[in-house]
């Protein structure tokens, strides 16, 4: 596939690069891929069926400002689920265009497909960003499959062509993917600040960071190896660090 990305090295000492003219003309992505900052924003759900309700459970995990739910006949249990949740808007009723007031993200899957285009045609009005599920061509953003092991974030996507497809290969990833890679994250949030605040060369922090993500590391935690672990990591800290591993270790093996 011609992803457009020709780069030329420029006739000159410096390595500086000339874009080729034919530059984004034949690529065949339309998304921007981003992962986005939902808090102290507000988003809307139209639709809180099977469907819409795994739409709110992802946004409420994100932690917007608001979430405002339209829905005219919720589930009894999500009702219940929803009205306990201070960040929640619940209104029973079919959709009107003024619940997309000061909304920054908008996810609809009404079983009216009227309605649906109706949201699709005015949140493109109003720049307001809008999934209508499973209508790529009504979506200004697309939602991907999602593989999460805590910090760890892996989106999968067709663009639209096979959701089904990217599923599986989200379901592939997962076996590759296990929770120790959670907690080999969890180690290195722990001890990148330690490593930084000894005040030492970016390119130096650089060497300790890549060394940190050594295979060997990746292996003791697999096998819940702690006293191996602890000396890997030990093997790629300066010395002044070494006494701190035993608290980036707690819990973790």
């Amino acid at each position: 596939m011609n992803s457009g990305w020709r780069l030329k090295a420029a006739p000159n000492r410096r390595k500086h690069f000339t874009v080729s003219p034919s530059f984004g003309k034949d690529s065949c992505m339309h998304y921007f891929p981003a992962f986005l900052d939902l808090r102290g924003r507000i988003c809307l759900v139209a639709g809180a069926g099977r469907v819409g309700s795994r739409k709110i459970a992802r946004l409420l995990d994100c932690g917007p400002a608001l979430l405002r739910v339209v829905d005219p006949s919720p589930d009894s249990t999500l009702e219940a689920e929803l009205r306990s949740r201070p960040s929640v808007e619940l209104i029973k009723r079919a959709f009107r265009p003024d619940d997309l007031e000061g909304a920054f993200l908008v996810i609809a899957g009404t079983a009216d497909a009227r309605i649906n285009t109706e949201i699709s045609r005015l949140c493109r009005q109003k720049n307001i960003l809008c999934n209508i599920v499973d209508q790529p061509e009504l979506c200004s953003f697309i939602v991907p499959a999602l593989l999460q092991r805590d910090d760890l974030l892996i989106a999968v996507s067709s663009q639209g062509a096979s959701p089904a497809l990217a599923r599986r290969i989200r379901t592939e990833l997962e076996e590759r993917f296990g929770p120790e890679y959670a907690a080999w994250l969890k180690l290195l949030r722990c001890l990148r600040p330690l490593v930084v605040g000894l005040g030492r060369s970016s390119e130096s922090n650089k060497d300790v960071f890549r060394a940190l993500t050594d295979q060997e590391i990746l292996e003791r935690l697999r096998a819940g190896d702690g006293p191996g672990l602890r000396e890997a990591v030990k093997r790629c800290l300066p010395e002044e660090l070494h006494s701190q591993v035993e608290d980036c270790l707690h819990e973790l093996v």
